[in-house]
């Protein structure tokens, strides 16, 4: 039921979307101009990305088997795939009232009415497929049934679904977020561009970059962490979920060197680490993006950058930063302000950078989705598969835990300092406990 899982995600991200131009269409209501490099963007995605990829897969495979083993499917189907082959009409017309409204304020009216009423028909054609089309599925269809349907939704070379596809959808996703305002976006004038794919390491046969064994460390007289061991492969995305308190902060910030370890060991790069002051960690390679991102609100966003690429040679660093400008162009656009000046997702944005700065070896993200609005969760997610596609080793402490397994390699499951789980990142998402206890399902 591997498509189920994959479908679910989209919707997710469709959902954020819908409510982030429902909180557009508010504010154009309150007297905001229309943006049309926005809306655009968005109506980019959703035409490349829902009617050209999403809804033929659910089309040629799901629903047509699902009509093939159940004459109850077509009761649930028929509004869903009629709702599919209305799709591009719609947008075409939203287009249309879009382009007119950004020149005509009299015409701003009835744009927002085929707004409101779009992502009024989105949010319930998600809810339907949810609430009824799935759990139908789930009955109907026997397991050489999901081979074929999974094997259609996994393939990586699809033109539709696969590597290649997925990376346009994260492009064109990234130009929303860039470009959203900035209550709910970036609110860039220009879009950039997420760094171009390069070749990821095989991290299932790579040998371990980290390596932790038996790591304590406690605060006074409680004991945070309890024993821990953790592997990290060179190329791989690990991800550490638990509730609040489980010691995941305290195990990042253990790493760093920034809380001091009791017993146990940590090596890095073949080298016993344990030892070294956090300053020393970083120099190896060892880079963190900090809970709550700690920017440096004073200094400006160009400092807060430069100071991440302080054990680098001087001549990399403008190349560098140009990189990460092309990444966050909000960035270079606000690079001579104050740090304390940016909203909560720009400073997201700059402590990755800041961290990427420092041309990690391991990258340390905590929490990197905390507190933002729903569209920049997403592009959160949409940042990390780039830089794993990259081959950057990157070890993830993630509030939301589906999305973080849904990306990870390989996971790790804390409860009250030691580790209780371990295992691929799909492997723990289809664990009951797991399911149970950090999914919400």
């Amino acid at each position: 039921m591997q498509a189920l899982r994959i479908i679910s995600e989209d919707h997710s991200n469709l959902w954020r979307l819908t409510t982030t131009i429902d909180h557009v269409a508010g504010e154009i209501e309150e007297g905001a101009p229309v943006d049309p490099r926005f809306f655009n963007s968005v109506f980019d995605y959703l035409e490349h990305f829902v009617d050209r990829a999403h809804h033929p897969k659910e089309d040629d495979f799901l629903f047509r088997i699902m009509r093939e083993r159940s004459s109850r499917a077509a009761g649930i189907l028929d509004p869903l795939q009629q709702d599919h082959r209305n799709g591009p009409d719609q947008l075409s017309t939203l287009r249309a009232l879009m382009i007119e409204a950004s020149l005509h304020a009299d015409r701003r009216a009835e744009f927002l009415k085929n707004l409101r009423l779009f992502t009024t028909r989105q949010k319930s054609h998600i809810s339907a497929e949810e609430r009824y089309a799935m759990p139908l599925a789930r009955e109907i269809l026997r397991e050489s049934d999901w081979a074929e349907i999974d094997a259609a939704f996994l393939d990586r070379e699809d033109p539709l679904f696969g590597d290649t596809a997925r990376a346009e959808f994260a492009e064109l996703f990234h130009r929303i977020a860039s470009l959203a305002p900035e209550s709910v976006g970036l609110g860039a004038r220009t879009a950039g561009a997420l760094a171009a794919t390069g070749q990821a390491a095989q991290a299932a046969q790579a040998e371990p970059l980290l390596r932790v064994r038996n790591l304590e460390s406690w605060y006074g007289r409680i004991q945070a962490l309890k024993g821990i061991d953790i592997e990290v492969r060179r190329g791989e995305t690990v991800a550490l979920v638990g509730a609040n308190g489980a010691g995941k902060t305290t195990f990042m910030r253990t790493l760093s060197g920034v809380q001091p370890m009791r017993a146990g060991s940590i090596e890095f790069d073949g080298i016993d680490i344990s030892k070294l002051r956090s300053d020393m960690r970083m120099r190896r390679g060892i880079c963190q993006s900090p809970e709550g991102r700690q920017v440096f609100g004073p200094l400006s966003i160009e400092d807060n950058l430069r100071l991440g690429a302080y054990t680098q040679p001087r001549e990399q660093v403008e190349g560098d930063m140009e990189k990460i400008f092309t990444m966050f162009p909000i960035l270079k656009e606000k690079r001579r302000l104050p740090a304390g000046t940016l909203s909560g997702g720009q400073q997201q944005m700059l402590a990755i950078g800041r961290a990427l700065m420092g041309r990690p070896k391991l990258l340390l993200l905590d929490e990197p989705s905390m507190g933002l609005a729903p569209l920049l969760v997403q592009e959160v997610f949409n940042v990390v598969r780039s830089l794993k596609a990259q081959g950057m080793t990157i070890l993830l402490v993630e509030q939301n835990a589906m999305a973080a397994l849904a990306i990870a390699d390989r996971g790790y499951v804390l409860e009250t300092g030691s580790v209780t789980l371990t295992g691929t990142g799909q492997e723990l998402i289809n664990n009951e406990q797991v399911r149970a206890a950090y999914l919400g399902m």
